[in-house]
């Protein structure tokens, strides 16, 4: 079977990669500097995955970690040290030398339909133009929010130990939450489509909701009253970076964390709606997919709520 390359495979995005690349019957090489990525991962297989070591702000280092690749999946890391344009434009021009057949980039955010947006969105553009000109076959997806984040330490929690919903999504804001799982199933099933080449979509769940609605659910999951009490991006943006731990340097914390509150004060205000898709259009593109992604409530009633199913606050 072709072998999926997929780098940060040991982040909580790369694993839900990984996971459903197994499920497809494809061979897996995780790129991670951890010996043992998986530890403890209900991943079935991951025993019989390679894993090799790559700096990804070292060019030098790519051509061990990916040669005899058929397809590389990548996903921008929040906390990267050098711009997306950079990154996927060194990936795609390495890939490119090796013959993959495609890159596939999951820029875990929205992409605008022209340039000058603000935040990450800008980057996503430049990034896109930047693979385009590496010269590789690539297909790009816009994720826009994931379900998944709501069993981070700084999402859980409150939904947990407290009752609350918190998030900084404003009452009249409404998004297209999707689960990590169907991002993944969206870049294998593009691997196939020669009309997925040298393009980029916007992708999302299949409903579209309002905090009260992802509460509701999460209270009739639960069997408890959980209450929609949105936070403001600011406190929203201390407790990222709260929960990111040391992970942080002391000096980069007040600059993230006005970042984060900047992102959200811009997604609620925004005329270009980041967090809604159009997925009537998606599911034209993507019709093997119909009635295989899951919505916030069939999600919900499959996760392990309990402390061992945390997930990292980044990755």
């Amino acid at each position: 079977m072709a072998l999926i390359t997929i780098i940060g495979a040991s982040g909580r995005q790369g694993m839900a990669q990984v996971g459903q690349a197994l499920k497809a019957g494809y061979d897996v090489r995780a790129i991670s500097r951890q010996k043992d990525p998986f530890a403890g991962a209900p991943i079935e297989g991951v025993e019989n995955i390679e894993v090799r070591p790559m700096d990804l702000y070292d060019p030098a280092s790519y051509k061990d970690a990916l040669e005899g690749s058929d397809y590389i999946f990548y996903t921008h890391p929040l906390q990267a040290r050098a711009d997306r344009a950079t990154l996927i434009g060194d990936l795609g021009t390495a890939a490119a030398e090796l013959g993959v057949k495609r890159l596939v980039w999951n820029t875990s955010s929205w992409i605008p339909d022209k340039p000058g947006d603000a935040h990450t969105y800008a980057g996503n553009t430049a990034g896109i133009n930047a693979l385009w000109r590496s010269g590789c076959p690539g297909t790009v997806f816009g994720s826009v929010l994931f379900m998944d984040n709501l069993l981070t330490n700084w999402a859980r929690p409150f939904i947990m130990n407290e009752d609350r919903y918190v998030y900084p999504h404003g009452p009249h804001l409404e998004c297209n939450w999707i689960s990590l799982d169907d991002v993944a199933k969206f870049m294998i099933a593009s691997l196939d489509r020669p009309d997925m080449e040298g393009a980029w979509l916007n992708i999302g769940g299949p409903k579209r909701m309002q905090g009260s609605e992802v509460a509701k659910i999460l209270g009739k999951t639960l069997g408890k009253d959980i209450k929609y009490d949105p936070c403001t991006p600011a406190e929203f943006g201390d407790l990222l970076v709260k929960a990111g731990g040391d992970d942080i340097p002391e000096e980069a914390r007040a600059q993230m964390s006005a970042g984060i509150a900047a992102f959200y004060e811009y997604n609620n205000t925004a005329p270009t709606k980041p967090f809604e898709v159009d997925m009537e259009h998606v599911m034209e593109r993507f019709p093997e997919l119909e009635g295989k992604l899951q919505d916030m409530e069939e999600w919900a009633a499959d996760q392990e709520w309990g402390e061992s199913n945390f997930r990292p606050a980044f990755g």
